[in-house]
C-alpha cells in the first residue's frame, strides 16, 4: 500500500483570516469536529468515500501556529485554496530489533460485555474503569496522595494498553527499571482529557451518503464520548510488516477524530 505523510496548514492570507475562527473554533470539542471537516475536505472526492487517513492537531490554539499531520492511503488534493499541504511517500524501511521514538495522541478503550444477551458491549475508558475499582480508597486519602495513586493507575493501564496493541501490531515498548526495581515502559504521559462532542460529530465517521440514510432526528442519541492521552515513548519494532500494515489503521479508538496517528522517528 502507497502512504503518505503531509503537514497541512491553513493559508497565511487574509481572506483565511477572516475565516479563522469558523474554521478552527476556540471550544475544544467543537475544534475537534470541525478539524474532522477540514481534514476531509482533502479526501473527499466521491459521496462514497471511506474514510482513508488519520490525523492529529498540533501547534497550539493560535491558528496561525495550528498544523495537521496526516498519514492517508491517497494524497491530499489542494482543499480549495484554503490550505499550504506539504506531503511526501511515507515508506520506511524498518528491520526487526530496530528501535524508534514515538508520539501518540490515543484513546484508548475496552469492551464490556453486555448483560443483555445478543447486545453489543459499552466502550469504557480503561483508566476511567480501573479508578472506579479503586474509587473508595482515593477518598480516603490525602489530595496529594490521591493524585499520585491517580498518576500510578493511569501509568500501569495506560502501559498495559500499550504492550497489547505493541503484541497485537508487531512491537514491544522500550522497559526500563524503576526506583522499585520493576521493569517500566519508558513512557511520557500527558493529557487525561474528556472529550465530549454531539452526535452530529458521531456521523462524521460515515460517509456522505450513510450519513443521509442513518439520520433520524425523532430519535434522541448519546454524545460521543472519549478521553485522549498524549504518549510520548519508545518502542522495538519486531515484526516489521505487521506494525506498517497497522500504522496507516491507527491504535485506539476516536480515529475520526485525531486520535491513533502513531508518529514515528529514529532515536
Amino acid at each position: 500500500m502507497s502512504l503518505f505523510l503531509s503537514r497541512v496548514r491553513l493559508r497565511h492570507a487574509p481572506d483565511t483570516a477572516a475565516l479563522a475562527r469558523l474554521l478552527l473554533p476556540e471550544d475544544d470539542e467543537a475544534r475537534i469536529a470541525a478539524g474532522h471537516r477540514l481534514i476531509w475536505s482533502l479526501f473527499a472526492d466521491h459521496p462514497d468515500r471511506e474514510r482513508d487517513f488519520l490525523w492529529r492537531e498540533d501547534g497550539g490554539s493560535a491558528w496561525q501556529r495550528t498544523t495537521f499531520l496526516v498519514l492517508s492511503a491517497r494524497e491530499p488534493s489542494g482543499g480549495g485554496g484554503l490550505f499550504e499541504v506539504e506531503s511526501k511517500p511515507f515508506a520506511p524501511a524498518l528491520s526487526a530489533g530496530q528501535a524508534l521514538r514515538f508520539r501518540l495522541r490515543a484513546a484508548p478503550s475496552f469492551s464490556v460485555p453486555s448483560k443483555t444477551r445478543g447486545e453489543r458491549g459499552k466502550r469504557v475508558d480503561p483508566v476511567w474503569h480501573e479508578m472506579k475499582k479503586d474509587e473508595h480508597r482515593l477518598k480516603t486519602l490525602l489530595p496529594d496522595d490521591r493524585q499520585k495513586l491517580r498518576l500510578e493507575i493511569e501509568r500501569d493501564v495506560l502501559s498495559g494498553w500499550l504492550a497489547r496493541q505493541g503484541r497485537e501490531s508487531g512491537f514491544r515498548p522500550v522497559t526500563a527499571p524503576d526506583a522499585d526495581g520493576v521493569a517500566r515502559p519508558v513512557l511520557t504521559i500527558d493529557g487525561d482529557i474528556q472529550r465530549r462532542l454531539p452526535y452530529d460529530a458521531k456521523r462524521l465517521r460515515e460517509t456522505p451518503r450513510r450519513r443521509n440514510l442513518t439520520e433520524n432526528p425523532r430519535h434522541k442519541h448519546p454524545a460521543v464520548a472519549f478521553t485522549t492521552f498524549d504518549l510520548d515513548g519508545e518502542i522495538v519494532v519486531e515484526d516489521p510488516a505487521r506494525f506498517l500494515a497497522q500504522l496507516p489503521k491507527g491504535f485506539g479508538r476516536a480515529k475520526a477524530f485525531g486520535c491513533g496517528l502513531m508518529l514515528i522517528r529514529r532515536p
